[in-house]
């Protein structure tokens, strides 16, 4: 009995040992918990794996783009920012990555974040010849406007963002209002949601602008058109951008790069996880289908994370090694 005992109490030490070298190796991280809902749920997935998997103690700082960036380039805090739209800061990033201050790690979006505009899926499956937006302004009597059904519509970006620009650029490129359609202010987000829900709940067509990862796009499937031509940076920077561009021309939306940014003392620090982090990305039907789920119930990011873990591990356990999957797995 003596030696079950002496053996336990020497297997419990070595146990607590082991954790203990496994916490001492990964330490005391902070991770941005940006203010948007993917970069939330993305947070807070990192916490629960970096947590129960690698022994890290996690701490979730709130963050946004610009302030996360600064503060990590000048302050190396906090250590990670899971989701960063690097185009808005790429070259003072790239200028840190040069000197070592920060590592760009996984490219999380694995498609980037990509706008444009959408059709719903069953209406482009009851008519598979629009495939442009060129091929749905064919069509106004499938678009109704909400306001005047005898006139085609399309929807725009929120009010004061910088897609509204973007999008009455291109219905004056492509001489929409000659084709019958009127650009319609949909004043928000949740006017331009609501407008989409709309339709779905009426089976009635929609054409109009939109962005992923969102829960809208994994409530209701939509197809996003093609403009018919490539990006146009050029274009997109004199004109398409630009308020009140007096001849704008076709373009297409970029696609913005969405990586994991990290500092370098988060990797000589916790470099047991770097290879977690340097593999770790989603495509944007997956993130819109647990951003649906999180908007369906109500759920906080950390709900949303959790529900992704126990509903996609065939996706998440390829990120780490079956070691410390087993681990996540215990903790759910």
């Amino acid at each position: 009995m003596k030696k079950l005992l002496a053996s336990t109490i020497l297997a419990a030490g070595l146990y607590a040992l082991a954790g203990s070298a496994q916490a001492a190796e990964c330490g005391e991280v902070s991770i941005a918990e940006m203010n948007w809902a993917s970069a939330g749920v993305a947070a807070q997935v990192d916490k629960f794996i970096l947590e129960n998997g690698y022994g890290c103690t996690v701490t979730l700082v709130t963050g946004d783009t610009m302030p996360t960036f600064a503060s990590m380039n000048e302050k190396a805090q906090p250590d990670m920012a899971p989701e960063l739209w690097v185009n808005a800061v790429r070259t003072p990033l790239d200028a840190a990555i040069k000197e070592g201050r920060l590592i760009e790690a996984a490219k999380i979006l694995s498609e980037g974040g990509v706008e444009g505009w959408w059709i719903p899926k069953f209406l482009a499956d009851a008519h598979p010849d629009i495939k442009t937006v060129q091929d749905a302004l064919k069509h106004p009597e499938l678009f109704p406007a909400p306001e005047d059904s005898s006139k085609a519509a399309v929807h725009n970006c929120p009010s004061g963002w910088n897609c509204q620009v973007s999008t009455a650029n291109l219905y004056k490129a492509l001489d929409a209002e000659k084709a019958g359609f009127l650009l319609v202010d949909t004043g928000s987000a949740a006017g331009l949601d609501g407008s989409i829900a709309n339709a779905f709940e009426k089976k009635t067509g929609w054409l109009g602008y939109y962005w992923a990862p969102t829960a809208i796009l994994g409530k209701y499937e939509m197809t996003r058109l093609s403009f018919g031509v490539d990006h146009d940076k050029a274009e997109w920077d004199a004109c398409t951008a630009v308020p009140d561009c007096p001849a704008p021309k076709v373009n297409s939306y970029p696609v913005s790069d969405v990586f994991t940014v990290v500092t370098k003392s988060f990797a000589d620090k916790a470099s047991v996880a770097m290879d977690y982090v340097k593999a770790r990305k989603w495509d944007n039907g997956t993130v819109n289908k647990v951003l649906a789920w999180m908007d369906q119930n109500q759920g906080t990011n950390e709900d949303a994370a959790k529900h992704f873990l126990a509903e996609f591990p065939d996706m998440w356990t390829q990120w780490v090694s079956p070691e410390v999957a087993e681990k996540v797995k215990a903790a759910l």
